[in-house]
């Protein structure tokens, strides 16, 4: 993981509901996701939010991607 991006990535239970934020702004990760799951193109995010940066993107992709990577335990009986 890079350290220097999810740096990027914030969190403050007095903003949008604690969920996590784009330096501190109110652009939730989940905005960003959203947006790339609807087929927005990464330059179409930039122009449609200008105080957006390029690395908020990736910052948003690396935190999603390190939030699924966890073992998953499955008991059978």
């Amino acid at each position: 993981m890079n350290s220097a991006l999810l740096s990027r990535i914030t969190s403050n239970p007095r903003q949008c509901g604690g969920r996590p934020c784009i330096r501190g702004m109110r652009i939730r990760v989940k905005d960003i996701l959203d947006m790339l799951a609807g087929g927005a193109t990464q330059a179409e995010i930039l122009h449609d939010y200008p105080y957006l940066e390029p690395d908020d993107i990736k910052a948003s992709l690396e935190y999603a991607a390190a939030q699924i990577d966890h073992a998953v335990v499955m008991v059978t009986s």
